[in-house]
């Protein structure tokens, strides 16, 4: 039997009766909605003098019934079942106007993005009987701009027997117009999605390295949607006809995930989720999945896991509502709070023993450095955004083999090789981690044992990706991490990066204008001269290291 929710405040026991009978009732599975069941249902709103709804299932048995206002009905949030991309909800909603009025807009948005089955408004005329029943159902691409049909109103006398038929084919519709025939062997298809303030070009760009992150973490991209407004929705970030409009393309397109560009508090993801019945994740979250999936020492290991468990403490109480509903009485502890403690202090003791073998992880190293500054070899540091060629450089340099792809984050752990340069110099040369416009400061803290490396540095060799159209952008986002890292006085030789994909005019003009020396890791042009200009630079600045000079 389903309880009634919503508005019961007020109810006499006898109409509490009546809807809980309501909720009993099982009625044709092919009609909208029986005569007998639709005369009983406006029978009840009626009296109640409130709206009244019932959620109806594929199998004829109803499943949830919602009093609300004469205004409306809020639909409780409803179980995760149901959700592959072309596939609807499973439920109809019929509820009750006491005007003669059709469906409102509330109601339309509820279908949009609860992916219902179908959303019926039934009016009620003054003595408590059914008149006609307004219905709508989505469409494929949206019928005029809008992503539902609207049927013609019919009494439910009069309905015809063709409900499941008519819903079977609509779900084929959207398999065949969603491409789920074209399913990509990837198990998880994402819409990325951008609200922002800042102007559409700067959101365009955001969203390309988003997608550029979406392919790194092995996500399918099938869709983008960028919204900017004056003031962010506190709840949503975005209006509620824009919610509807990310639903249709997750219908029609076979989408299981919404990934958005900005970061998004326990709050909000609870509220989009609620409202889109899909997985929701944000930026920060994504690029913690890639350093997890990438890290291969123990101590990358440490600490991607030190920067999830960071990330997920607040979430915690967001992370399953029925908890909530195990609380006991007054002025005692139900077992869903007694299970969030539990884990907030399993993953509080879990931080303190990952900070104690960071520290001991730090200590290590700084007895290496102490061993290499006792031999004094010159230290330098190649840095850089994610995708740089960092990598590729430091191969190039050194004949070594480290892990280069034509990824973001494709190097999460540090790479030290030894370089001889001109003026018989013999250097340290460390590969890091790639730095990315709003990095995560969880992240950032992590990984501070790893970018401790750069402290001790003799030179920071910034490489700059010159094939990038955001190269500028991307190269303030490294100068604002590394003065937020205290790197200010550590001397920083810029080098472009890629030109053999630039064509000779714009190398000129960028290496001008980052005052950086053009080079290509691939094609090895400019790479004796990055040799002579490091060796130059360590002469220049020496003390602290008496490097060797010869021949």
């Amino acid at each position: 039997m389903a309880r009634a929710y919503g508005n019961t405040a007020g109810l006499k026991p006898a109409l509490m009766r009546r809807l809980e009978r309501l909720g009993a009732r099982k009625a044709a599975p092919e009609f909208v909605i029986t005569p007998e069941l639709a005369r009983e249902l406006a029978a009840v709103s009626r009296e109640a003098g409130r709206q009244v709804g019932l959620l109806i299932d594929r199998r004829g048995r109803v499943t949830t019934v919602v009093v609300g206002d004469r205004e409306g009905i809020v639909i409780p949030v409803l179980p995760q079942t149901r959700v592959a991309g072309a596939r609807l909800k499973g439920l109809r909603c019929v509820h009750t106007h006491l005007d003669p009025s059709g469906l409102s807009r509330d109601d339309l948005m509820d279908l949009a993005c609860l992916r219902l089955d179908l959303m019926a408004a039934l009016c009620v005329d003054r003595q408590g009987y059914p008149a006609l029943l307004h219905a709508a159902h989505l469409v494929p691409g949206g019928r005029g701009g809008e992503p539902w049909r609207l049927l013609p109103p019919a009494h439910p006398a009069h309905l015809e027997p063709d409900f499941l038929a008519n819903i079977a084919a609509l779900e084929d519709e959207f398999a065949r117009t969603g491409g789920a025939a074209h399913r990509a062997a990837a198990a998880d298809r994402a819409i990325l999605v951008s609200v922002s303030t800042a102007p559409r070009a700067v959101a365009d760009r955001s969203l390309d390295e988003l997608a550029e992150l979406a392919r790194t973490a092995g996500v399918e991209v099938v869709g983008r949607a960028a919204q900017r407004r004056r003031k962010v929705n506190p709840r949503l970030l975005m209006g509620r006809g824009k919610v509807g409009e990310l639903m249709l393309m997750a219908l029609e397109r076979d989408a299981n995930i919404l990934i958005f560009d900005q970061e998004l508090n326990p709050s909000q993801v609870r509220s989009i989720t609620d409202h889109t019945d899909m997985r929701v994740i944000d930026r920060t979250q994504l690029i913690l999945d890639i350093f997890a999936a990438r890290a291969k020492s123990r101590e990358g290991k440490l600490q991607v896991e030190m920067a999830q468990l960071k990330y997920l403490m607040p979430r915690l109480a967001a992370r399953d509502d029925s908890l909530s509903r195990l609380t006991g009485g007054i002025g005692a502890r139900g077992p869903g709070e007694t299970r969030l403690e539990i884990d907030r202090r399993r993953i509080k003791d879990r931080m303190a023993m990952l900070s104690a073998r960071l520290r001991q992880v730090s200590r290590q190293r700084h007895e290496r450095r102490r061993r290499r500054e006792r031999k004094q070899v010159p230290q330098v540091s190649l840095v850089g955004y994610t995708n740089a060629g960092k990598s590729t450089l430091l191969n190039a340099l050194t004949g070594s083999a480290v892990t280069a792809e034509n990824r973001l984050f494709a190097t999460l752990d540090p790479t030290s090789r030894r370089l001889r340069v001109p003026r018989d110099i013999e250097v340290i040369i460390s590969d890091t981690v790639g730095f990315i416009s709003r990095l995560p400061d969880d992240l950032v803290q992590a990984f501070m044992a790893t970018l401790e490396e750069l402290h001790e540095a003799d030179l920071l060799v910034h490489v700059i990706d010159g094939a990038n159209p955001a190269a500028g952008e991307q190269k303030a986002a490294v100068e604002r991490i590394l003065a937020e890292l205290g790197l200010r006085a550590t001397p920083v030789l810029p080098v472009l990066n890629k030109t053999d994909l630039l064509a000779p005019d714009e190398v000129r003009r960028l290496a001008a204008e980052f005052g950086a020396l053009p080079v290509s890791a691939l094609s090895g042009e400019g790479l004796v001269e990055l040799s002579e200009r490091i060796g130059e630079w360590l002469v220049r600045l020496s003390p602290p290291h008496a490097c060797p000079e010869g021949g």
